[in-house]
């Protein structure tokens, strides 16, 4: 194209531009105003080539690779590193409390067990020995006794061991003691307790056998004294008169069987109190737990 025709051409070009804005037609401008008026425009202006493009997407592609393959997985997996490692702290430390705690439980209900059976043990011995005597016994109704005589009869012989397999005989005096049951005015023979009747029925007292006659001698003789110094005294007799003599002591009373029971009957309830509350204690942690997962 001529320099001459170069005002034409502009002249032309505005006309289009006018006309392309009208009618919103931004394709045909924009290759109207790309028209080179010589080749050095389109040269200059010359959009990039293809491979320049991939050239330049290439190395941009690159380089956005190497900076994320450097910073950012590495910091993940840091963070994540961290966050395991104390995950593994808090999950070890948790391992380690249940298992003191199931160990601290285990012992508790082992010793609970323990203690039940011990005094299942002790309500065995206990009933085939004071229950089964308190049930045998005669002597249940309880009132009060004249005195009416205590004398000394006779001398009863005795033995008393002298070492091993080493036995000699001894003597003590026969105290008989005569009372009168207010209850009915029956006149009976009075007892020290279910094993002196037993042992000798005749006599009031049996003292433990030993060498010196004359100790057991005056113990006899003090006891019968001290009776006839007490005008009434408290004694337990047969209701249904099974038995002639009466008691002045009860070995196997309600009052002996209360008390060889109340201990074996705390043990048993102590044992008992353990296995609850160690049972409660896992219910009441299972509930929380529950409820710890159903908030999450």
């Amino acid at each position: 194209m001529n320099e001459g025709h170069t005002p034409l051409v502009g002249i032309t070009a505005a006309r289009l531009l006018t006309t392309a804005i009208r009618r919103g037609c931004y394709e045909f401008v924009l290759t109207v105003c790309f028209l080179p008026s010589s080749r050095s425009f389109r040269q200059t202006h010359r959009s990039p080539t293809s491979s320049q493009r991939q050239h330049h997407q290439g190395a941009s592609g690159k380089m956005f690779f190497v900076t994320g393959t450097k910073a950012g997985p590495s910091s993940g997996s840091d963070k994540k590193s961290i966050y395991q490692k104390f995950r593994g702290y808090e999950l070890l430390d948790k391992k380690r409390t249940e298992t003191a705690l199931k160990a601290g439980e285990d012992r508790a209900i082992l010793l609970g067990l323990g203690m039940m059976l011990c005094s299942i043990m002790m309500y065995f011995l206990l009933g085939i020995t004071v229950v089964r005597a308190y049930a045998d016994s005669v002597w249940t109704d309880e009132t009060l006794c004249t005195v009416l005589n205590s004398t000394i009869t006779a001398d009863i012989n005795c033995s008393y061991s002298c070492g091993s397999e080493c036995w000699r005989s001894s003597r003590f005096p026969c105290l008989q003691v005569y009372v009168s049951l207010n209850v009915s005015g029956r006149v009976a023979l009075l007892s020290h307790d279910e094993d002196t009747q037993e042992e000798n029925a005749e006599c009031f007292y049996v003292p433990k056998c030993q060498r010196d006659q004359a100790l057991m001698h005056a113990l006899i003789v003090d006891i019968g004294e001290r009776l006839r110094a007490q005008q009434q005294v408290p004694c337990f007799h047969d209701p249904m008169e099974r038995q002639e003599a009466v008691l002045l002591t009860q070995l196997y009373g309600r009052g002996a069987v209360f008390q060889s029971l109340f201990w074996p009957s705390c043990m048993l309830a102590g044992g008992l109190l353990i296995i609850f509350m160690v049972k409660l204690t896992q219910y009441l942690s299972i509930l929380c737990e529950q409820i710890g997962k159903i908030s999450k």
